[in-house]
């Protein structure tokens, strides 16, 4: 066997590299480095007003809310992993479908935290938006500084 027939053998049994999967996970890891820490400074800050706002009970309720809010903004960014070797339409569905799900999620949780008496909910509710709001906004910034091309050219269908 010659050099050139391995050479081609090799490149058969190597899987193509997707430039868009490739793509779509460099962004989820800029995005997850850019946002877990103004998160998690995000959820202290919760947990410390909502301490001399009401007491223990709105402390623990911000950290539940902190915490269900970063959680769920870290399945968004898994999604965005498992999805990215896809196409890129199913992509934006998928987002799309997370982002719905999540929200429905999250008020759910701040609706069924009603029955329990060791939570404040508005605390929980304020926790909440304030984490998710502080994290988009670190991955529209994750987003804006990585340089990715968002341009699809008019050949791909």
């Amino acid at each position: 066997m010659s050099e050139a027939t391995g050479a081609a053998e090799d490149a058969a049994h190597t899987p193509e590299v997707n430039p868009h999967g490739r793509a779509v996970r460099r962004l989820a890891d800029a995005m997850l480095r850019t946002a877990t820490w103004p998160a998690v400074v995000t959820v202290l800050v919760s947990v410390v007003v909502a301490a001399f706002w009401v007491g223990a009970q709105g402390a623990l309720g911000a950290l539940v809310g902190g915490v269900i809010a970063s959680a769920s903004s870290l399945l968004t960014l898994w999604l965005m992993r498992m999805t990215s070797d896809a196409h890129p339409m199913f992509v934006m569905v998928a987002a799309l479908g997370g982002y719905v799900g999540k929200m429905l999620v999250l008020f759910a949780v701040v609706t069924l935290l009603r029955v329990f008496t060791a939570v404040h909910v508005p605390a929980v509710a304020i926790a909440i938006l304030a984490t998710v709001l502080v994290w988009t906004f670190a991955e529209v910034r994750a987003f804006r500084r990585t340089r990715i091309p968002t341009i699809a050219s008019a050949n791909d269908s």
